[in-house]
């Protein structure tokens, strides 16, 4: 059994163990089940007065039972002795009347993880309305305050704090909280029919970690502004840039193409590709459920499996596909630490705290050679097909004329193939950890641009 760590549940540790044992004596050869508490708070703040106060406390359970290969899931919100009781009888009978699974199993005893590490995602203290209101009405203020911005869609302040608990018939019990805080503003610059709408928002674990209230509203007048006037392109091949916002999402798309359930059913267009160059030479991918405070960070995965840091891509190579036990399975490996999971249906494979490595330039330095470029601040719609790779999504940002941002550009379209993109892509040197997911700046070369 591993360790509860001192801000597990033992409430839920018992409720869970009782019933993955009922399970057993119910006829099941094998159960686990999850729990999850949530707290969430929030409020929202618009052109002075405050819209919307918030606050839920929820509780969820999921069991899962094996009768040899057949599967059956239950889950429930009601906790009472009677309820719980019928739980594994119900799941038992259910799991004797599906269909065989010959994937379907637990993770094995020996990849379990035998400690739960702290990694200090939890900040428990609550923070009051009082201050959730100051942080939303701060980062308004503070953008509607900057000459030229005309309305505002609000800012808002919001914490949450979840309580994880797992417990296998492999032996596997624990458990883990982790909270999340946020401070955000969207605002509109301009009037009538030239008017520019942007945003800013900061996230954490720890309030001490949060970016100033003041500092976010600032950022987003300033990103709304600098998007006046902008200007429709004609079709052209150019050098295309990602900023910090929307460098995350290539590599979503990435993670998608190398999730083991994709690779499995063969609908992946990197289906074929472990152990190639699929990014370019000095490009590096890595994903660390372990890194202190991280957005996504967890100290085992939603089957009880130890997780670590693993490179992804390593100088452009594809090096592993993400896997839970069952997409594993499928595929004769074995679980790289990756599912995650809700309470009515299996584990998934999922990533963590995912980022592209630094290169050697500056976000300048990439850019001084390109006479004319497009710097992508906003991507729109979802144009991306996950089998071939063809890619093409609406965009805005800015412009570059020699070297520089110019001017705004909005209402175009880029597009190109993820698998020409990912060997035609140069990171710059700018990382900074700020999302779930996080690039630094990127060049991209040969995409089209297609607007009026």
């Amino acid at each position: 059994m591993t360790s509860f760590p001192k801000f597990a549940d033992p409430d839920a540790a018992g409720r869970l163990d009782h019933l993955v044992k009922a399970a057993l004596k119910a006829g099941a050869d094998a159960a686990d089940a999850v729990e999850f508490k949530h707290i969430s708070a929030g409020v929202s703040y618009r052109l002075g007065q405050l819209e919307d106060v918030g606050r839920s406390e929820a509780s969820d359970l999921g069991l899962r039972v094996f009768v040899g290969k057949q599967v059956a899931f239950v889950s429930s919100t009601d906790f009472s002795a009677d309820a719980l009781a019928e739980l594994p009888k119900r799941a038992v009978a259910m799991a004797r009347l599906a269909p065989e699974d010959k994937f379907a199993g637990l993770a094995p005893r020996e990849l379990l993880a035998t400690e739960v590490r702290d990694l200090d995602i939890d900040d428990p203290q609550e923070p009051s309305t009082a201050l959730l209101v100051e942080q939303a009405r701060t980062a308004e203020a503070a953008a509607l305050g900057v000459a030229g911005i005309t309305n505002s869609e609000g800012g808002g302040a919001d914490y949450g704090r979840t309580i994880v608990t797992l417990a296998t018939s492999e032996g596997f019990l624990g458990g883990y909280a982790g909270t999340s805080r946020s401070i955000s503003v969207s605002v509109i610059a301009g009037e009538g029919t030239l008017m520019e709408r942007d945003y800013a928002y900061t996230s954490a674990r720890h309030r001490g970690d949060l970016e100033s209230a003041e500092t976010i509203g600032l950022l987003a007048a300033e990103r709304a502004l600098g998007r006046l006037n902008p200007r429709k392109m004609g079709t052209q091949n150019v050098p295309v840039f990602f900023d910090p916002r929307v460098g995350p999402s290539l590599i979503s798309h990435f993670v998608g193409a190398i999730s083991g359930a994709s690779i499995a059913r063969g609908v992946s267009f990197l289906k074929d590709r472990m152990g190639e160059q699929v990014f370019s030479k000095g490009v590096f991918i890595v994903d660390d459920p372990h890194r202190a405070r991280g957005l996504r960070s967890k100290p085992f995965d939603g089957e009880g499996v130890r997780n670590r840091r693993q490179t992804l891509i390593e100088d452009g190579v594809l090096q592993t596909w993400l896997l839970d036990t069952s997409a594993a399975r499928q595929l004769g490996l074995t679980t790289t630490g990756h599912a995650a999971r809700g309470t009515g249906g299996p584990p998934g494979p999922s990533a963590t705290n995912l980022y592209m490595q630094v290169g050697p330039l500056t976000p300048k330095e990439l850019m001084a050679d390109v006479k004319s470029g497009f710097y992508v601040t906003e991507l729109i719609g979802q144009g991306v097909n996950s089998v071939t790779g063809d890619y093409s999504r609406g965009a805005a940002g800015f412009w570059i004329e020699n070297g520089e941002l110019s001017y705004a550009v909005s209402e175009v379209t880029i597009a190109g193939n993820l698998k020409e993109m990912y060997r035609h892509l140069t990171p710059a040197n700018d990382l900074e950890f700020r999302y779930g997911s996080d690039t630094p700046t990127i060049r991209l070369e040969g995409m089209t641009i297609a607007g009026a």
